[in-house]
């Protein structure tokens, strides 16, 4: 399993927007060819700031896949307009299950 992390920075006072936009894309990504699950987090330090963690069963589930989908550009129709600057999106793989 591949979890997608990708930090989102959203303009000042587009939060609301933002927020229901993700809300808006979550069959988007529910429909995605190895999607397992999808969630959204808000700082509590930077209220401006989320990240979105979305479980692939592979790497190419999403850089392939979904990325190539016109759900994916759907999604960015969404929510791209509250973006402050481009979300930084990195992919890891569990390395150690403490509990």
């Amino acid at each position: 399993m591949i979890l997608e992390i990708a930090q989102i920075d959203v303009k000042p006072g587009m939060e609301a927007d933002f927020e229901v936009g993700v809300t808006k894309a979550a069959p988007l990504f529910q429909r995605a060819k190895g999607c397992i699950s999808m969630e959204l987090q808000r700082s509590i330090e930077k209220p401006s700031r989320y990240r979105l963690f979305v479980q692939w069963e592979t790497l190419e589930n999403h850089t392939v896949d979904f990325r190539s989908s016109e759900d994916f550009q759907e999604w960015r129709r969404l929510v791209s307009h509250c973006f402050e600057s481009a979300p930084e999106v990195e992919h890891t793989q569990q390395a150690v299950k403490g509990f």
